[in-house]
């Protein structure tokens, strides 16, 4: 399955029907989903590190891994709505970040570099 399919299939899900702009409560709710479900996986990660030492257990692995799908799931949703896709989101960055090591400055700071 490439980022375009699971896009298309994931969007389905979606209790807004995929529809809203940047002024929606369909747009908000996603926004912050994505912050939630990003805090839930640095929840796990930061209690694997104090309770375990950072050590991982398969069902802690398996959790973990549920809390990206979720990030993934309003990632994708955040884009669907603002009419790109998923794949081209991904090259985007990829092109973005390959010229940013090319050029050296992967390690800098701040977003125009």
């Amino acid at each position: 399955m490439d980022f375009d399919e699971y896009q298309k299939k994931a969007i389905t899900t979606d209790v807004y029907g995929g529809k809203g702009d940047i002024q929606s409560i369909a747009f908000l709710n996603k926004v912050l989903g994505l912050v939630g479900e990003t805090g839930e996986v640095a929840e796990k990660v930061k209690k694997l590190q104090r309770n375990q030492a950072g050590e991982m257990s398969k069902s802690d692995r398996q959790e973990l891994l549920k809390e990206l799908g979720d990030v993934l799931w309003y990632l994708s949703a955040l884009t669907f709505y603002l009419g790109e896709s998923l794949d081209n989101l991904a090259q985007s960055n990829l092109s973005k970040l390959f010229d940013r090591k090319s050029r050296g400055v992967i390690k800098s700071q701040g977003d125009n570099r």
